[in-house]
């Protein structure tokens, strides 16, 4: 037996139409799983399906919406028969001087980075345990382990995010839901072309620290989310995973 053969489960990846989500929801697929892509660009998402091909469906979604999310549920359900896996990785990021930060700005994040996580793997929960178990991944950030001055609402709700995971990791392990985090570093993606691109000096100052040396591409996400999401992990919960080449620990 396989232990990371994820054949006849299904995932849903919130965020899943590029970037981190992506490399996640083409790592289950060629694992076996059925995926359901949750996100708001429905153009991004009808991308994300060529690439993916029969073995998923996507449903536009706002994760911050709860009757976006219930539509997500109810079309995983409608297309594969019920949910095993969820992967709470939308988010979004806004940067500025944290004097300067507007509340507005600051409860945009937390609204989609921490209490959207919550929500989705909530209710999730009765899905998941309809099955007999099941895997929630949440998507946290080097910047859950430190932090950035300019980052503030960004690094506040992914530090909040470990600690979510886990808190649901102790309550639902009797339910046989194991919950854990990945933890991205500096990974090549939409979101952080920006970041990369911004300063003279930036891109090789990250190489320089990164013992890889290199930044990360969505698809090194692939293996991480397989073994969280399968057999493998059955006795792993409320673990926080560093995906980042060694950036963290080096510097």
């Amino acid at each position: 037996m396989n232990p990371f053969d994820l054949t006849g489960k299904v995932a849903v990846v919130t965020g899943g139409n590029g970037g981190i989500g992506l490399g996640v929801a083409k790592g289950f697929a060629a694992a076996g799983a059925k995926v359901v892509i949750a996100a708001r660009n429905e153009e991004k998402n009808r991308a994300a399906l060529a690439e993916l091909g029969d073995a998923a469906i996507a449903v536009r979604t706002d994760v911050t919406v709860k009757a976006d999310r219930d539509a997500m549920f109810a079309a995983a359900v409608a297309a594969f028969g019920g949910v095993d896996i969820v992967v709470a990785n939308a988010g979004i990021s806004r940067g500025g001087r944290s004097e300067a930060l507007p509340i507005e700005a600051w409860d945009e994040v937390i609204a989609a980075n921490l209490t959207a996580v919550f929500t989705t793997a909530r209710e999730a929960h009765p899905l998941l345990k309809a099955r007999g178990g099941g895997k929630v991944i949440t998507v946290g950030s080097m910047y859950s382990l430190f932090s950035a001055g300019n980052l503030t609402a960004y690094s506040a709700s992914k530090g909040g995010v470990v600690q979510l995971t886990k808190s649901l990791a102790i309550a639902w392990a009797g339910d046989n839901i194991q919950v854990n985090c990945i933890l991205p570093g500096w990974i090549e993606t939409e979101m952080t072309l920006p970041a990369k691109t911004r300063a003279p000096g930036f891109d090789e100052s990250i190489v320089a620290r990164t013992p890889a040396r290199r930044w990360g591409m969505p698809d090194d996400f692939a293996g991480p989310a397989v073994f969280l999401a399968s057999a493998a992990s059955d006795f792993v919960t409320g673990h926080s995973l560093a995906v980042d080449g060694g950036f963290a620990v080096s510097g």
